[in-house]
């Protein structure tokens, strides 16, 4: 299905690229995701977001939770809460099940919710 957000509002950017190379989502000395198949989206108005495939996410880590949003262009969220020794965080991540034809490739991709996070950090090689 084509994304009515792109139709709608055309001079809205939501663009993808392939990040070249490994990638790490890092917190301290934790590392929540690895992997060399990145895609990062670049939206008006929100910072750099980074898609991982989720077999190179911790998800032994997360739960999925009642959280769901939804974004014109990108289609419906749903949200994950990540487990620490110390407790929680809630929605800290989301994917995309059926994301809008234009960000087909974001399927099933894990993308973490950076703003929650002090100190998450995204390391190259």
């Amino acid at each position: 299905m084509r994304s009515p957000g792109h139709r709608e509002h055309p001079e809205h950017h939501v663009n993808e690229r392939h990040v070249q190379g490994r990638l790490r989502a890092q917190l301290g000395a934790d590392v929540l995701a690895d992997s060399d198949d990145v895609i990062e989206v670049d939206e008006d108005g929100n910072p750099p977001r980074y898609y991982f495939p989720r077999e190179n996410v911790r998800m032994d880590r997360m739960s999925a939770s009642d959280t769901h949003t939804y974004c014109p262009f990108k289609g419906e969220a749903s949200y994950f809460t990540m487990e620490f020794l110390d407790g929680q965080m809630p929605d800290a991540a989301w994917t995309l099940k059926e994301p809008y034809d234009e960000h087909a490739d974001l399927k099933d991709r894990v993308a973490f919710y950076s703003e929650k996070f002090d100190g998450l950090q995204f390391k190259r090689g």
